[in-house]
């Protein structure tokens, strides 16, 4: 498209001209502006979505334990770093209109604004100069018109003296040469009027055909380029967002192959491998037949197979759980057919029905009030952690056995690291050391020394610490089953007193069974020793006396051996399941029949 001269086309538009160009740079402002605020737009989204990533990153506490377990938090988490790089590309974005069209505009639009002053200042200039020339033309003009009427007036004077007889010569001679010198005059403005007439000309043929046309060219081509200008930074607009565009795209990319890498069958893996207890599930309760009589073979038997049982839930409290445990699993034998004395308060009562659920029984000792265990304290594995402190003991033993296993191997694999790195600056100071004390102008060796005591004092402190998580590890490891190993049979803590009759039937902690005497050995040991500790606890306090009214021989585990006519402490009252906790001489306790025996409410068993 062929482009038109503003000289030649609007060469009386000047001041419309002048107009046009401030708004133009007025545009340039105005679109500086637009470029500032979609930087600021782009710098709050970029914080916000790095708030955003910040706030949904998980804790550092929890960041091991969760997000390198399961894909679905791995998954997440990678998105939320590759939404924090998202976030960083839109601060490129703002950084590269800043520095690409901010900054480039605020300097052009300064030269801009001189440009255009200087051009249109000599506008103003010829404009101003061909004003004077039009004055200058007006005032020769003026002055010849002048000289022009009194040359006129002159000659007309001379002209009517002349005619006038009365007028005497002198008169007319001097009226004659006043025509002459107006005359004159006017001929003279004449001529200057026609020079400035042709000199108006000229300039004004030069102003409107030369120099006004070569100014407009120069406003005609500042104003062009300020249009160019404006394309330019639109295009730098565009172009500074299609860079980032391929990293935007890695990021989605990004985003989306760790939303392909969910593995719903391996998270559903890891939750057996994060909660896996590593205990065995409890066994089949047996049926107890109340309706028959019970034979020294039926005690036996009973006694072996409640041996044989498996533990029922490694995390009810200690008291109470060994209550429960250490209770007959059976209801209490009728009393003797002998009638019962009238003057007994509660006399022998006939067999109560079967006793409840066994799942029953553990939710309502888990809901009671726990209660002192009784002196028979059976070896259980699960009470060691119990024992030794509740959730927050170092030794992990809160947890159950799979769990603390790996908790433990966690903890040793920590240690293992900030070791290393010990050892690592001991051996930086010692060459260090050695350094100084071969050359002394490099520094004193005597420095070293203090922070080289302190790393010993911290490797040995960590030693320590590994050597106790290892053999707790051990512990562990030693009691955990072998789920490749063909079953064995070992003794555990729910051994009996007649442990050789139910050789065949003893059972570890965690429900595996062994051959190996010594392994069975070992654990009989530490449950000895387990059982010392719990020895040191006070036993509970007697809360009436009691008076046995038949004897009863305790074969069952948690039973006590009794002959009629003795005075024992109650310590436990009946719960309903027709038992009583009992104890002989501060030393013995166990549990009798209710049935077979007298309460004394106000302890007056001794006087009776």
């Amino acid at each position: 498209m062929e482009t038109m001269s503003w000289g030649a086309e609007l060469w009386d538009q000047f001041d419309s001209l002048e107009k046009h160009t401030q708004w133009g740079i007025e545009f340039l402002d105005r679109y500086t502006k637009f470029i500032k605020e979609r930087c600021e737009i782009e710098v709050n989204y970029a914080k916000q979505i790095r708030n955003l990533s910040k706030k949904y990153q998980p804790k550092k506490s929890l960041r091991e334990e969760e997000e390198s377990k399961y894909t679905s938090c791995r998954a997440f988490l990678a998105t939320l770093n590759e939404l924090t790089d998202y976030a960083g590309q839109h601060e490129v974005i703002a950084e590269n209109l800043t520095a690409k069209i901010v900054s480039e505009l605020g300097r052009y639009i300064q030269d801009l604004k001189a440009e255009r002053k200087s051009h249109f200042h000599d506008g103003r200039k010829a404009q101003q100069h061909m004003e004077n020339a039009w004055k200058q033309l007006e005032s020769s003009k003026r002055r010849f018109e002048r000289d022009c009427r009194e040359a006129d007036r002159a000659r007309q004077h001379f002209e009517k003296m002349d005619a006038d007889i009365n007028v005497t010569k002198a008169d007319v001679e001097k009226a004659r040469l006043q025509a002459q010198m107006r005359a004159q005059i006017a001929e003279d403005s004449k001529s200057e009027y026609s020079s400035c007439l042709e000199n108006f000309n000229q300039e004004q043929n030069q102003h409107y055909h030369t120099l006004l046309p070569l100014i407009f060219q120069r406003i005609q081509e500042m104003e062009e380029r300020r249009v160019e200008q404006v394309g330019v930074c639109m295009k730098t607009f565009a172009e500074v967002e299609r860079q980032v565009l391929p990293i935007v795209g890695t990021c989605l990319d990004e985003m989306s192959r760790a939303a392909e890498s969910i593995q719903p069958k391996a998270d559903s893996q890891q939750v057996v491998e994060c909660y896996k207890s590593g205990f065995e599930p409890p066994g089949d309760v047996e049926f107890e037949d109340y309706g028959l009589k019970r034979t020294a073979s039926d005690s036996n038997l009973s006694h072996t197979r409640s041996r044989s049982k498996s533990k029922l839930w490694p995390f009810i409290k200690r008291n109470r759980l060994m209550s429960l445990l250490t209770s007959p699993r059976q209801s209490p034998p009728p009393p003797p057919s002998s009638p019962p004395s009238p003057d007994l308060p509660n006399g022998p009562h006939s067999p109560k029905p079967q006793r409840e659920p066994l799942s029953h029984r553990l939710s309502e000792l888990i809901s009671s009030k726990p209660r002192m265990h009784c002196s028979s304290k059976p070896r259980m594995h699960c009470l060691r952690s119990l024992k030794r402190g509740g959730s927050g003991s170092e030794d992990l033993s809160h947890l159950p056995p799979e769990q603390r296993r790996k908790r433990l191997q966690a903890k040793i694999q920590d240690i293992g690291r900030h070791l290393q790195k010990e050892l690592d600056e001991k051996e930086a100071l010692t060459k260090m050391k050695d350094v100084y004390q071969k050359s002394p102008q490099m520094g004193d060796p005597s420095s070293v020394e203090p922070r080289l005591a302190e790393i010993c004092e911290n490797i040995d402190r960590l030693r320590l610490e590994a050597q106790k998580f290892e053999g707790w590890l051990a512990e562990e490891e030693g009691r955990l089953p072998v789920k490749s190993d063909p079953p064995r049979k070992q003794s555990g803590p729910y051994g009996t007193k007649n442990s050789s009759s139910c050789g065949q039937d003893r059972e570890s902690p965690d429900g595996s069974y062994t051959e190996d005497q010594n392994l069975e050995m070992q654990q009989r040991s530490q449950s000895n020793e387990m059982a010392d500790k719990f020895e040191d606890e006070e036993p509970l306090p007697a809360i009436s006396t009691c008076k046995v009214l038949y004897p009863f021989e305790g074969q069952t585990e948690g039973t006590m051996s009794v002959s009629e006519g003795e005075l024992l402490h109650m310590i436990e009252e009946d719960k309903g399941d027709g038992w009583t906790r009992v104890r002989r001489n501060d030393e013995e306790e166990g549990y009798v029949p209710t049935s077979y025996i007298q309460v004394f409410l106000d302890n007056s068993g001794q006087d009776s």
